[in-house]
């Protein structure tokens, strides 16, 4: 069931607000992977770097073209693990958020 336009507003909303929101997403988004959902976590990013307005910055860091990093989380982008990670340290470093694997 497709989001509705609304509902992206509102996360993204929330986004722009609440720095915690901002982590979680990224935090979900790091578990989607290693879960091996890999859409989930290609929208979390997508909805990440949408918010935060940081698609550019981000394609600078990893000297990639802003429109390929688009295409890599789009619906039918297939990033590679490097550029994924890449992504993901990226947002995380921007938020100065620690990802660690726990042992539960």
């Amino acid at each position: 069931m497709p989001l509705t336009k609304q509902f992206r507003q509102t996360v993204m909303a929330r986004a722009k607000a609440d720095k915690e929101f901002r982590e979680e997403l990224i935090i979900e988004a790091t578990n989607a992977l290693l879960e091996g959902d890999i859409n989930t976590g290609k929208s979390l990013i997508k909805d990440y770097l949408n918010a935060t307005e940081a698609f550019a910055a981000v394609a600078d860091q990893l000297q990639k073209d802003e429109k390929s990093i688009r295409r890599m989380l789009g619906p039918s982008g297939n990033p590679t693990l490097k550029n994924f990670i890449g992504i993901l340290q990226a947002c995380s470093s921007t938020e100065h958020l620690d990802l660690k694997v726990c042992h539960h």
